[in-house]
């Protein structure tokens, strides 16, 4: 019985862009369907349910950030930000939004593909939404339920929100989470504000779970956004 092809839905009002998106996409045995509009975005994701959307910020009818809002209202569909708004604010507020990820034009083709290929698998291997009971990268074994951590055969003592603040980063593994993401999570609505608290304790996650500090290989920062846990080392 053959598989069915991941469907994904391009909302881009770039005509030659949707061709571009198209051929690309088809390339790698993606099913594509295509909108100019937000409103039209919005139907076609209803009508056929895609597993995973691709939209850019400067739409001629919803700006890009509420469309982003009113697809996360009632859907946990992976979305990629396709936008020519490469500035902090533009990117972060998109992530606050539910973006699971952000790429400005020009874009390389091969990344866009890499991103999606791994949102995908993210999907797959957890359907639910919610984090593996085991996560492992390198020599750094995290043990979700039990709320263990270990580098190489060595169990590390962590701290509550130390513990909180390394599995808000496993949930989102391999994509940047935003200080305001994981201040909320891990602190609460009302420290949206306070990120110094997530420099501090970045610095002691680093310390107790990285060989070297200073360059870590696992807690990356992604500057100006947040902070990405690598899942490729």
């Amino acid at each position: 019985m053959k598989s069915v092809k991941p469907l994904i839905l391009v909302i881009e009002d770039n005509y030659q862009l949707h061709i571009l998106l198209r051929t690309t996409l088809e390339s790698f045995n993606y099913q594509v369907v295509t909108s100019l509009t937000g409103q039209e975005g919005l139907v076609m994701a209803r009508k056929h349910q895609p597993s995973l959307l691709i939209l850019d910020l400067g739409l001629p009818d919803i700006d890009g950030q509420e469309l982003i809002c009113r697809f996360r209202k009632g859907s946990e569909v992976p979305i990629i930000v396709l936008s020519a708004r490469d500035q902090e604010e533009d990117i972060t507020q998109a992530l606050d939004h539910g973006a699971d990820d952000y790429l400005t034009k020009p874009f390389s083709p091969s990344v866009l593909i890499s991103r999606i290929n791994a949102l995908l698998r993210r999907v797959a291997k957890n359907p639910s939404g919610g984090a593996n009971e085991v996560f492992r990268v390198g020599d750094l074994t995290i043990e979700l339920t039990r709320r263990r951590v270990f580098v190489g055969a060595k169990e590390v003592n962590l701290t509550p929100i130390e513990f909180n603040l390394l599995s808000e980063l496993v949930r989102h593994a391999g994509f940047v989470v935003t200080h305001r993401h994981l201040l909320e999570k891990v602190w609460g609505v009302s420290h949206i504000e306070h990120s110094h608290y997530l420099r501090i304790y970045m610095g002691q996650l680093r310390h107790k779970l990285e060989s070297n500090p200073a360059s870590p290989r696992y807690l990356l920062t992604e500057a100006g956004v947040g902070y990405r846990l690598n899942e490729n080392n």
